[in-house]
């Protein structure tokens, strides 16, 4: 958890605020679920901002990656303290995937050990996996990583968005593991809301997703990369349903080693266009 490449508790690339907005976050909660639920109260989906008026040039918003560039556009609409619920037309607009990198680097900034999940929510709809980004925690009087849906917490849609239980959110490794066993039906994983984007290839992208994630370098849920175009396609094979085999147990097992060696296969690295 802290071989230097891969310390969960230090900001990362995207999750680094700029020493002017520390003051920002001062009057966060202490708590690692109290953080979360401050990073939810900054952050409105495209649908809902749409619906509250904002404009439509705000809705380019849910394009930013970086946590400090998301707290600017913040800042500018409203300079006040982070630690309080902001009306719509002060949030950020973003998806479930800014609600957890700004509840990360909110957490990180405090050395929490922290990170972000990409996989697939099971309980928005009964039998569906829905694509879904959480926040993890370390707790260390546990010796577990707590698994927080930032989103929903105080919600509804599930009964403790505060820790998870297993199986409620499922990473792109855990539902490929399932789907490769016969246990899931991948035609039921995929993006609410699209009739096209459903089945293993979106299992695999998620996948890919979240060894980025886990490499602390979180990225747009429609960032594409590698061969995840040709897996839409339908032009891979069992080379790279291989490949995403050994993608999954490897961020099962959790090793930074591992997950950072990993992260360099040529199909699967990060480029450098996404990174900036």
């Amino acid at each position: 958890m802290a071989d230097g490449v891969l310390d969960y508790s230090r900001p990362g690339l995207f999750t680094t605020l700029d020493a002017a907005q520390l003051p920002l976050i001062e009057g966060l909660p202490d708590d690692p679920v109290g953080i979360c639920a401050a990073a939810q109260g900054l952050v409105i989906q495209p649908h809902d901002a749409t619906a509250a008026g904002l404009g439509e040039g705000r809705i380019a918003e849910k394009d930013i990656r970086a946590a400090s560039a998301l707290v600017a556009v913040l800042a500018a609409l409203d300079d006040s303290p982070l630690q309080h619920a902001r009306e719509p037309a002060a949030r950020v607009v973003g998806t479930c995937r800014h609600f957890t990198v700004l509840a990360c680097a909110f957490l990180r900034s405090r050395g929490i050990p922290a990170r972000a999940r990409c996989g697939f929510g099971t309980y928005f709809v009964e039998g569906r996996g829905f694509d879904h980004w959480i926040t993890e925690y370390w707790a260390a009087d546990e010796n577990r990583w707590v698994r927080v849906d930032t989103e929903l917490l105080g919600k509804g849609h599930v009964e403790r968005p505060e820790d998870l239980a297993p199986g409620e959110f499922l990473t792109g490794g855990e539902a490929w593991v399932r789907f490769r066993a016969g246990l899931i039906d991948a035609q039921m994983f995929g993006v609410f809301g699209t009739d096209h984007a459903w089945g293993p290839a979106e299992i695999s992208g998620n996948a890919v997703r979240d060894l980025g994630a886990l490499r602390n370098q979180e990225m747009l849920p429609w960032d594409e990369w590698g061969r995840m175009t040709d897996a839409y396609e339908g032009k891979t094979g069992p080379d790279y349903d291989q490949l995403i085999d050994t993608l999954a147990e490897t961020c099962a097992q959790g090793d930074p080693t591992a997950i950072a060696q990993l992260s360099l296969h040529d199909d699967l690295a990060v480029p450098e266009r996404l990174l900036r």
